[in-house]
């Protein structure tokens, strides 16, 4: 009886099919997300909340469990190291690092480990490597918009920004923005701006200094506070909720929805699309087409909420010319000329 012969095409196709499948399978397995916070909390109802609830959302639109997302948050700088090799060794293929002071240890974690994938929000990426992406926004240009927005709603003339620290490039592109929108309007409009004076560890966290801030501001005639810093600014705001005919602008998220008690004063917030940003970059590491170096997201302002009739049509009309121009490049904030 005569042996059956298999062709070499039929051992060929045989073995294409089954390493198809196995690539599928790899592509299709739920991947470990992991988020380092920068020194805060991760409720902070700013910078850190928008980047986890990106991890949130990615966990929604890829399938994934309450198991395979987690965040550390980070105490103090020094556990920067620590808190990304907890995620390293257990075998977390995304880890997410928020802020800019997180940036020397997310390179020097991504570089000894090249097959976990790193995502660093406001981490500029001069080295590009493959296994991470910076993820920045144009904070300057939403910060412009802020400052118009504040420049067309004061009736004192004086305006006001209550910040984290200058140690941040991020914060400064904010303040240099929103005091440039501000005297596109106004050239002679008062800005008072203040820098928190501590470390990067307390800039963040400190809402008494930022409310401390605020009513000092208002005390020499601001009667429009823009809030940015984290926590810090989150106390500005609430300290300006406090008071009567004064308006606050928030920052990175639309805080009407994260900081309720700043309602009385919120008229809009300078934001960075974290969310989104994020849950899109952890989609692209699941589907296989994650790719490192700069990745930028987009900016904005909040809608104006309750208060829309507060705010002039000329003034909605200006917001938006600002936006075009920005958008093309024929307006310059002057952020890093």
């Amino acid at each position: 009886m005569p042996k059956p012969r298999i062709s070499w095409l039929a051992v060929l196709w045989l073995s294409s099919v089954m390493l198809l499948l196995a690539i599928t399978t790899l592509s299709a397995a739920p991947i470990k997300v992991g988020l380092v916070t920068d020194v805060g909390r991760v409720n902070d109802r700013s910078f850190n909340q928008s980047a986890w609830e990106g991890v949130e959302l990615a966990k929604s639109n890829l399938g994934l469990g309450d198991r395979d997302i987690k965040y550390i948050e980070t105490q103090d700088a020094k556990d920067y190291a620590d808190n990304l090799a907890q995620f390293i060794e257990a075998e977390y293929q995304v880890i997410v690092t928020v802020g800019f002071a997180l940036g020397d240890a997310t390179v020097k974690a991504a570089k000894e480990n090249p097959d976990t994938l790193f995502i660093g929000v406001d981490q500029y990426q001069g080295e590009a490597l493959p296994n991470l992406a910076g993820l920045l926004f144009p904070e300057d240009q939403s910060g412009f918009l802020a400052g118009v927005l504040a420049a067309g709603m004061t009736k004192s003339g004086t305006i006001a920004a209550v910040l984290g620290t200058d140690l941040i490039p991020p914060v400064v592109a904010f303040n240099e923005g929103y005091i440039a929108g501000a005297k596109s309007v106004n050239p002679k409009i008062n800005v008072i701006s203040t820098y928190h004076p501590g470390e990067i560890s307390q800039a963040f966290v400190d809402p008494e200094w930022g409310a401390a801030t605020a009513k000092q501001a208002m005390d020499q005639g601001a009667d429009v506070i823009f809030g940015a810093g984290g926590l810090t600014g989150n106390g500005a705001l609430q300290e300006v909720a406090s008071q009567k005919g004064v308006y606050c602008i928030g920052v990175d998220a639309d805080q009407w929805f994260t900081v309720p008690a700043a309602h009385p004063c919120l008229i809009s917030s300078a934001m960075k699309l974290i969310t989104p940003a994020v849950a899109d970059l952890i989609g692209r590491a699941q589907a296989g087409t994650f790719k490192g170096g700069n990745v930028f997201g987009e900016a904005g302002l909040a809608p104006f909420h309750d208060f829309d009739s507060a705010v002039p049509q000329p003034l909605k009309d200006m917001l938006t010319a600002a936006k075009a121009g920005l958008d093309s490049g024929i307006i310059k904030t002057g952020y890093g000329n």
